[in-house]
């Protein structure tokens, strides 16, 4: 039976929450571990120079990381409600209309939506591209590239698209502890254990070192370059999922008791984990076989295929890897429609059931259409709508709401009181680099 939280708040009168620590923890890292990951983070790596890429990366992970993570979770949780009810609640706090806030409130609610719409045309691909690694149509096809364009265009992968969604939906029929949780619990741990095995094999290729080379020996001109560490700042921030949806959601299903500074921690840590080995999979690979490391999106859907195709085993390996990314994506993909889930609950008094069905019907009614555009369809919502998102959280959150009351609800459920960093940091360097990316998003045309 799921768990249920009582709250002072009249708009939800009990709230299903995380039953375990590391149940929650392995809920935002499913969340944060996705295309980001293993799509993304490998071709970065590859475009701008190796190690020089990593130095930056790493360093804003950590400043994010204990910023903008624990803020959106220590948000969540103190508000006990997701984007809509968070942001009128702190305007009510700020002594402002509580209506215009929640009117803000939308915009996250939408990019969460919007977003989780255009994944889910990506989760079809997945499967498709699954389902031909087992049955060797994906594998013993002479050109990947004309296999992946058949299902990538308008209509081209509509029931793989249902299968995603149907898939996503019944996980969160059942609830946050019930649902959400479990999932998590299974599928994580799994998707290491795979990448971990792929990662194994590829060291054993002739050739593999090169890939090492590349990935471990800086470039130090790369490092020299502004764009490095502004694609480094992008690639950090939505690895992280922070859009002022997803992460304050399932804060607000986080137990007092719990100490958000250290799942913070815990969650950039294996994000960052997850992301190094996605790269020491594809990086090493893709130089053994000579094919071209910064080949962009097509990377995991033209270039990987051709790299299994030539690979000792191959045909195993390919599979393994499609199942991984897939596990990737769908708790990705459970974060990002929870958002709006919740809030037709909080907000109309949906029953849960209802309100997965609701967003379902929307989502296959939308994705369908949106099939042979959503490349387009992504950009617009993760180049505008998510970081204006995360900047409105922050805002509202660290400045209207006041560095009092932000200090408790991220000290709440944590022994060893936080230090006299966390308003400067949180205040003035996160909002700041929250305000770079969307900046810079418009300017470079997407830095994510």
């Amino acid at each position: 039976m799921a768990k249920t939280e009582h709250s002072k708040n009249p708009d939800v009168k009990s709230r299903d929450t995380f039953s375990t620590k590391w149940g929650f923890i392995l809920a935002c890292i499913g969340s944060a571990v996705g295309m980001g990951n293993v799509w993304l983070f490998p071709y970065r790596v590859g475009q701008f120079g190796g190690a020089a890429f990593l130095i930056p990366y790493f360093l804003f992970v950590v400043i994010i990381g204990f910023t903008g993570v624990v803020g959106e979770m220590s948000f969540g949780r103190a508000m006990r409600t997701g984007p809509l009810g968070a942001f009128r609640k702190a305007f009510e706090q700020g002594g402002k209309n509580g209506k215009i806030g929640e009117a803000i409130g939308v915009i996250p609610v939408l990019g969460s939506l919007a977003l989780a719409i255009g994944y889910s045309v990506v989760i079809g691909w997945i499967i498709r591209f699954l389902v031909g690694s087992l049955t060797g149509s994906a594998f013993h096809n002479t050109d990947s590239g004309a296999y992946f364009g058949s299902i990538a265009g308008s209509f081209g992968s509509v029931s793989w698209q249902l299968i995603g969604l149907a898939l996503c939906f019944i996980v969160m029929v059942a609830g946050v502890s019930s649902g959400i949780e479990k999932i998590n619990k299974v599928m994580m741990p799994l998707f290491f254990l795979m990448f971990i095995a792929l990662g194994i094999r590829v060291a054993t290729l002739p050739g593999a070192i090169e890939g090492y080379r590349f990935m471990f020996v800086p470039k130090w001109d790369a490092l020299a370059q502004p764009k490095t560490w502004v694609f480094a700042l992008g690639q950090a921030f939505f690895s992280l999922s922070l859009a002022g949806n997803g992460t304050l959601v399932y804060g607000s299903y986080l137990k007092d008791s719990e100490d958000v500074i250290s799942s913070a921690k815990n969650v950039a840590l294996f994000d960052t984990i997850a992301a190094m080995l996605a790269a020491l999979v594809i990086l090493p690979a893709v130089f053994v076989y000579q094919l071209d490391p910064a080949s962009g999106p097509p990377l995991m859907f033209i270039t990987m295929p051709e790299v299994f195709k030539q690979m000792p085993m191959g045909y195993f390996f390919m599979i393994i890897f499609f199942l991984a990314v897939l596990f990737a994506g769908l708790t990705s993909l459970v974060n990002l429609f929870e958002a709006p889930i919740e809030t037709l609950q909080a907000k109309f008094g949906f029953s849960r059931s209802k309100a997965v069905l609701s967003i379902a019907a929307v989502s296959a009614i939308i994705g369908v259409c949106i099939e042979g555009i959503v490349g387009g369809w992504m950009d617009v919502v993760s180049i505008y709508v998510c970081p204006l998102g995360a900047l409105l959280a922050g805002i509202l959150f660290f400045w209207i709401c006041g560095p009092k009351f932000t200090r408790e609800a991220a000290q709440k459920g944590r022994q060893k009181p936080i230090g006299a960093w966390f308003e400067p940091m949180s205040r003035f360097v996160f909002c700041g680099l929250t305000l770079a990316v969307f900046v810079l998003g418009i300017f470079y045309g997407g830095i994510g």
